[in-house]
């Protein structure tokens, strides 16, 4: 069994994606649309697509298309989502799920009037640290877990200059000032993928950028947004909290890890840097470095990354660690290019099992909510001076 799949957004991203949703065997025909017609050309001829369609609307509206994949701008996901499963098309989006709770409630309305598949493709749910987590979890090796700590730690002077020029064309200082906490989702991703719980209040601070090169200046951002860095704590449901950073003026080296995590708990903890990792108990300290080490999988001077930040490439090459289990993955993906800590292939499978099967994919929109709207509240938190803020809680995912 199989489905067709309509890319949208031919950027950067969606390349590395397209690549293994043709090679998914339970995926046929993929096709690709852009604002740019010359880019969607470019991505269908380089990597054997089935064909462009000349708009999103275009691409809704033909019986060639069973599902999309949303790459666009992080702001515009979510009327996009809303616009697909309306037509009838089961949706794969990147990351965020949307920028307000009334876009965040649309989806979910719209899930449970046309019962089709959504999932949100947030790579930490398949981090190696939450993975690990995750199973420990499972297994009662924390005793009771009452903190942990998650970051997205990633200095714009690595990779993201370039990045918004390219997506942002002429006006990209007025995007790039995007506001930290509203792309929540890989580190309150990366805790909450571990640790079954939701965020129910937070309290969070922004700091003022002072660069002054017109990034992050509320003059000139689209969303009226001067903080660079911040940190939010929250609290969870059932007792406990946890604390995420969104840093994109800081001095550390984000092309080895930008993501990484703590947990804590009353028999137990872990805790991630930048190169090693350490699990430790009332009896001593284990070093789990090398079992959270991804692979890579392709050399960061392959060819098809030339149009890519060299601070960003890391992001595209790396292959699985010794923690994932790829007993799952179809064998089509052994040899193919993985990415963000060895997370596209089990994201990938997990979107296309769910719309073949017809069962809840791992970030469904009840997971994808509890994963984005605590970041949204913690934006605003910041904009009151820390002000502690309740979190509204959809629920959870229906069960079938």
């Amino acid at each position: 069994m199989t489905f067709s799949l309509g890319i949208v957004g031919a950027g950067q991203f969606s390349g590395q994606f397209a690549k293994l949703f043709l090679a998914h065997p339970g995926v046929g025909d993929v096709f690709v649309t852009d604002l740019l017609p010359e880019r969607a050309e470019q991505l269908a001829a380089a990597e054997g697509l089935s064909g462009t369609f000349p708009s999103y609307e275009a691409m809704l509206e033909s019986k060639a298309v069973d599902a999309v994949a949303i790459f666009t701008q992080r702001w515009t996901h979510g009327p996009l989502v809303v616009q697909g499963l309306n037509a009838g098309k089961h949706v794969y989006s990147a990351v965020p799920m949307a920028i307000t709770r009334d876009e965040i409630a649309a989806i979910l309305d719209a899930v449970r009037a046309t019962g089709l598949t959504y999932m949100m493709g947030e790579t930490s749910q398949y981090n190696p640290a939450t993975v690990h987590a995750r199973n420990r979890i499972a297994e009662g090796a924390f005793g009771r877990l009452f903190y942990a700590e998650g970051d997205y730690v990633h200095d714009m002077d690595l990779g993201f200059y370039e990045a918004y020029r390219y997506s942002g064309g002429e006006n990209w200082k007025a995007t790039a000032s995007y506001p930290p906490l509203l792309y929540p989702t890989h580190s309150v991703g990366g805790v909450l993928g571990a640790w079954q719980t939701h965020a129910v209040s937070v309290s969070a601070i922004g700091v003022e950028d002072d660069r002054g090169d017109g990034v992050f200046d509320r003059d000139v951002s689209q969303f009226g947004n001067d903080f660079s860095n911040a940190t939010a704590l929250f609290e969870v449901a059932g007792g406990g909290s946890f604390r995420t950073n969104e840093f994109r003026r800081v001095g550390y080296p984000s092309h080895i890890r930008e993501s990484r995590f703590r947990f804590f708990g009353t028999e137990a903890s872990m805790e991630q840097l930048a190169t090693v990792a350490f699990w430790q108990d009332k009896k001593g300290v284990k070093d789990i470095s090398e079992l959270l080490e991804p692979k890579p999988t392709m050399s960061p001077d392959d060819p098809s990354l030339q149009h890519i930040a060299p601070e960003l490439r890391a992001a595209f090459t790396s292959g699985s660690a010794p923690v994932h289990d790829r007993a799952r993955l179809p064998r089509e993906f052994d040899h193919l290019h993985n990415g963000h800590e060895g997370s596209h292939h089990f994201l990938v499978d997990d979107f296309v099992t769910a719309v073949n099967t017809r069962s809840l994919p791992s970030v469904n929109a009840w997971v994808a909510a509890r994963y984005t709207l605590p970041g949204i509240v913690a934006h605003e938190s910041a904009r009151q001076g820390g002000a502690r803020l309740a979190i509204p809680d959809f629920g959870d995912a229906p069960q079938s």
